[in-house]
């Protein structure tokens, strides 16, 4: 993506591609409070409906691979894309369907944050949301997009790897990623132990430096969607122009301020959701 050195005053319309989450913490829900929050007009296609509160997912129902590709193209007929936030895909043929969506529109801001699996399990099935097989798939998908947004498990999905137990092995294989790919690294600490919990910009150029924002760890439980959030939060930056580190660097602060604040709405019994709107409390 060629980034821009002036923030646009245009509201972005930014496009979520996700599953769902009825207690509105993760998935589409997530993502449409994320855009919102940063001031972007949020759109959203359905990939999957998924029965899953804060304590784990219970089934998960995917509509037709014709559905997705309906629901798309009716989207992208009428309304010009700023940026297109990937979540869920699930399975290689709804894989298929967005890649050759996204090869007929283009949209200049593409991020994708690639769900393998939920971070809480219940009932049959665990938390597993992408169907295994259509691992491929989903790393063919990272060639086509512009930013990779995964957590240290799904990076080592992604490259084929162990998941790395440390920074610096973090960083190496979001090095790999983005060398195989062309696709610019998200590659995020929030996995690895301590008091910080920094995040890398990761460019496909080994020349290029990695760009680090630090910060520092949250102690809540209020943690539940924080990658969709995230990442929805940076495409919905990135569709103003920002650069990739200063839309991480901001996004970053934000969802400190969503955990630390995320108790205070009282959703659920296990990891609760963040609070999407903590910087708007109190005004007025």
């Amino acid at each position: 993506m060629d980034e821009a050195k002036d923030v646009s005053s245009r509201v972005p319309r930014v496009l979520a591609v996700a599953g769902t989450d009825p207690t509105g913490g993760a998935g589409i829900q997530a993502d449409l409070k994320s855009i919102a929050a940063h001031g972007g007009y949020g759109m959203a296609v359905v990939t999957a409906l998924v029965a899953q509160n804060t304590r784990g997912v219970r089934a998960v129902h995917v509509p037709p691979p014709e559905f997705l590709a309906a629901q798309l193209r009716a989207v992208s007929d009428d309304v010009t894309i700023d940026a297109v936030k990937l979540g869920m895909l699930h399975s290689a043929p709804l894989v298929e369907v967005v890649a050759a969506w996204l090869d007929d529109v283009r949209p200049p801001v593409v991020v994708l944050d690639p769900v393998l699996a939920a971070t809480s399990t219940t009932g049959p099935g665990g938390g597993r949301l992408f169907d295994t097989a259509s691992t491929a798939a989903l790393r063919a998908m990272c060639s086509r997009v512009h930013l990779v947004t995964p957590n240290l498990p799904e990076l080592a999905v992604l490259v084929g790897e162990t998941e790395a137990q440390g920074w610096d092995a973090a960083v190496g294989q979001a090095r790999r990623l983005a060398g195989r790919t062309g696709a610019t690294v998200l590659v995020k600490g929030g996995h690895l132990g301590g008091e910080d919990s920094p995040d890398a910009i990761v460019r496909p150029d080994d020349a290029a430096p990695v760009r680090t924002v630090p910060g520092r760890r949250v102690d809540s439980t209020s943690t539940h969607g924080t990658g969709c959030s995230l990442s929805s939060a940076v495409a919905t930056l990135a569709a103003t122009g920002l650069p990739w580190v200063e839309a991480l660097s901001r996004a970053k602060a934000w969802l400190a301020g969503a955990i630390e604040q995320g108790a205070v709405l009282d959703v659920g019994s296990g990891r609760g959701p963040v609070d999407h709107f903590h910087h708007l409390r109190g005004m007025g």
